[in-house]
């Protein structure tokens, strides 16, 4: 099975995805950074996103880069450990120039918010009590 996924984003202005993810508190390997790309940190040691300049994407692909600010292919999601934390995540993607695209959604055991970055790649932030679950 696997033990780490990574996560590859098409970007328009690398330095801008860099300042705008640093500005959400997530810090990068530099190891993996240079003018076409860099390794964001989203979970040391499992989760990472490869946020790379769109002339570098395009080597690894054979279709066209999606515009994610008219079409939608996919939802990263992270768990985060409090209701606090996603607010507080999502205040700071706003603040940094991101978007809301969808309203927060609280429904007592799942609490969850999002987020489109300055490319229109949309995030889910939400907190889960395993506890609270609906039984049925």
């Amino acid at each position: 099975m696997a033990t780490k996924i990574f996560v590859n984003l098409p970007v328009k202005d690398l330095q801008k995805s860099i300042d705008f993810f640093t500005a959400l508190g997530y810090s990068f390997n530099p190891q993996f950074t240079d003018e076409n790309a860099t390794c964001m940190i989203i979970e040391e040691g499992s989760i990472y996103a490869m946020l790379l300049t769109h002339t570098h994407f395009k080597t690894f692909i054979d279709k066209d880069i999606a515009d994610a600010t008219s079409v939608t292919q996919v939802i990263n999601a992270l768990e985060m450990p409090s209701k606090e934390a996603v607010d507080e995540i999502v205040q700071k993607a706003l603040e940094a120039g991101g978007t809301r695209y969808r309203d927060l959604t609280d429904m007592g055991w799942m609490y969850q918010d999002s987020f489109a970055d300055l490319d229109g790649h949309k995030w889910e932030v939400f907190w889960m009590d395993p506890n609270g679950f609906p039984q049925e």
